[in-house]
């Protein structure tokens, strides 16, 4: 392999040194993610130098073989993308600063990363959810103002489950969310697109309650937000249902890390799927601008699949026909 003349170590590192002082003063880098830029590109420098080659005569070969040399050391896929991410951009900046004539790194792949699965509550786990919630809101033993948080938290959960809303979405929910006639909800998703998600009757009672007791506890019910708050945003933020959320879920048995709003939005889409739900009509109730980002629900349709082959088809028990 023809290779350009070699370069001094010093000259790769202060090569290197540029592009951090770049970062720092250009984009606002920060010190751990210059250290990290230094990690993995001093990673690089080494392998480069132990092959014979320089920063400024680095071909596209070598570049992949620093990458597959990532591999071959048990490296995990997160890591070898922030490392490709590092030399990316370190060579962009050589091109850009006329440092070389040539990107080597332009063309090449990333490794792929498995998205990972969403983390799912089986059915039984959701309802054991809205029964210790219920038993809560129903607790006339409790004080007033305690009683009405209990309220509120079914309130949330019957609301979220029925309809699969975004957290950010949920909390911010207009007072008008609450109508007695209202059979669908208009939500205002990212970007400010609007869709209509249906509202059953449990969501519906568990408003009606909940509204109830606000106006006993002497509470604004003029407020424009369905879960007012204090607080700066004028409504019950996200972390503030997250803590509730997970105090619940302990005293159903379920460890907190395996709870989150989010995981109530994921439950809601799994278990339509489950139970014969179209993907694209998950899609449009999620508000997912692109069916690929609802896809991460495709192993539920798989299972399905196979539960209905192994049930339904004459020879799946192993009997002749």
């Amino acid at each position: 392999m023809v290779r350009r003349a070699p370069h001094t170590s010093g000259s790769d590192e202060s090569l290197v040194e540029l592009f951090l002082d770049m970062q720092a003063a250009e984009r606002g880098a920060g010190v751990n993610t210059l250290s990290a830029y230094r990690t993995d590109l001093n990673d690089l420098l080494a392998h480069l130098r132990a092959s014979g080659a320089h920063v400024v005569s680095a071909t596209t070969d070598d570049l992949r073989g620093f990458l597959a040399s990532l591999t071959e050391r048990g490296f995990m896929a997160t890591t070898l993308a922030r490392r490709l991410s590092a030399v990316r951009q370190l060579y962009r900046f050589l091109y850009a600063e006329g440092k070389r004539g040539d990107d080597p790194a332009a063309v090449l792949d990333g490794p792929k990363r498995a998205r990972p699965l969403p983390k799912v509550l089986s059915i039984a786990e959701v309802d054991g959810l809205m029964t210790q919630a219920r038993a809560n809101a129903e607790n006339r033993a409790q004080s007033p103002a305690a009683r009405l948080r209990a309220a509120r938290l079914l309130c949330l959960l019957e609301v979220v489950y029925a309809t699969g809303l975004r957290v950010s979405e949920l909390v911010a929910l207009p007072a008008a969310a609450a109508r007695r006639d209202q059979a669908m909800l208009v939500v205002r998703g990212k970007g400010g697109k609007e869709r209509l998600v249906p509202l059953n009757q449990a969501a519906k009672t568990a408003m009606a309650e909940y509204l109830q007791l606000c106006a006993e506890a002497g509470h604004d019910v003029q407020s424009k937000w369905l879960f007012p708050s204090f607080g700066e945003q004028g409504h019950l933020t996200r972390q503030h249902f997250a803590r509730d959320l997970k105090a619940l879920g302990v005293a159903c048995g379920l460890a907190p890390e395996r709870l989150s709003p989010h995981v109530l939005r994921h439950a809601f889409a799994s278990h339509l799927l489950h139970n014969g739900a179209d993907l694209r009509v998950v899609q449009t109730l999620l508000g997912h601008a692109d069916i690929s980002t609802t896809q991460i629900y495709t192993h539920v349709l798989e299972e399905r699949l196979k539960a209905l082959v192994r049930d339904l088809h004459p020879l799946a028990d192993g009997s002749p026909r």
